[in-house]
């Protein structure tokens, strides 16, 4: 009897202990309540959020399969298309390219140019007329978003190469079908579009080495992890957590797309796509919130959501 009842009090204490761990990691029907509940607060918005955990397989979708104007999300597959065209020899990364700045519509092929004062990196105009290598417009097209660089790497791999790859990886929702600023395209409801299931997709399987090679996929989630817009997803992140990720906007839309590495385990993928939220500062503050509730969730941390 001393026996069983020393065992029944040991079985409290480790119950003690285990009960306020588990009371830390709320369930994904939790978590999706809490994000549901945070996006309700912004009347009108329509939002999709997609999470991975590739510690323990966890995974939640809101509004997934639904398709959003891209935006420089975009980029993430033509990065991938480029860095397989060199993984195949048809590119090299120190290879001198020609910049430019006249694309042709998808529509008709008549020439546009595009606006280094409506672009976020307005630097690589100064380089029109000279050759680039490859690997600075990469660099320039993820970390500073720039428009320029993106046309002249889609000018160069090809559109539907970069669309092609992405369906290959299982993202088969996304539609890359040109270049950035095409404004008769966009008139002409000719858009990038994508999920952000999608999306998540892509990320995962980057960061799983299942994408590209992996010097490739580590070369790809260096760039990423240099992006200098961090007002989203690493916003609501406790400051120095390395964040790759990418981000875009237009008009009454804003998303993210990460991948999330905490110390100690393995990362976590998570996008957010927007739009119909007008003020872009709305969306900045739900993106970084949601950012901020997934990050408790898999931490078991209890930052305050809201708060900024």
């Amino acid at each position: 009897m001393r026996q069983i009842l020393v065992s029944f009090v040991a079985a409290l204490f480790v119950a003690s202990l285990v009960t306020p761990a588990l009371a830390q990691h709320p369930t994904l029907d939790s978590l999706a309540a809490q994000l549901r509940e945070r996006i309700a607060r912004v009347p009108g918005a329509e939002v999709a959020v997609s999470y991975r955990d590739l510690e323990n397989g966890d995974s939640l979708d809101i509004g997934a399969t639904v398709d959003f104007h891209a935006a420089s999300t975009m980029k993430i597959p033509v990065m991938l298309e480029v860095l397989r065209a060199v993984e195949a020899g048809r590119l090299r990364l120190d290879q001198q390219i020609l910049l430019v700045n006249r694309f042709h519509s998808i529509v008709d092929g008549s020439p546009y140019a595009l606006d280094a004062g409506d672009d976020s990196d307005s630097l690589v105009y100064t380089l029109i007329g000279q050759r680039v290598p490859v690997r600075e417009l990469l660099e320039r097209m993820i970390v500073r978003s720039s428009n320029l660089a993106t046309n002249e790497l889609v000018a160069l791999v090809g559109a539907d190469r970069a669309n092609e790859a992405a369906h290959s990886l299982g993202a088969t929702h996304i539609r890359v079908l040109r270049g950035v600023e095409d404004i008769k395209a966009f008139d002409a409801g000719l858009n990038n579009t994508t999920t952000s299931a999608d999306l998540a997709v892509l990320l995962e399987r980057i960061e799983r080495h299942e994408a590209l090679s992996a010097s490739s996929a580590e070369l790809m989630k260096e760039i990423l992890l240099r992006q200098q817009f961090n007002d989203e997803i690493p916003a609501g992140l406790p400051p120095g957590t390395p964040v790759a990720h990418k981000t875009g906007s237009i008009t009454a839309t804003l998303h993210d797309a990460a991948i999330v590495y905490p110390a100690g385990r393995k990362p976590y993928v998570l996008v957010v796509l927007t739009r119909k939220i007008p003020d872009e500062a709305v969306a900045r503050t739900l993106i970084a919130d949601i950012s901020r509730l997934t990050w408790n969730h898999v931490t078991g941390q209890t930052t305050a959501v809201g708060a900024r």
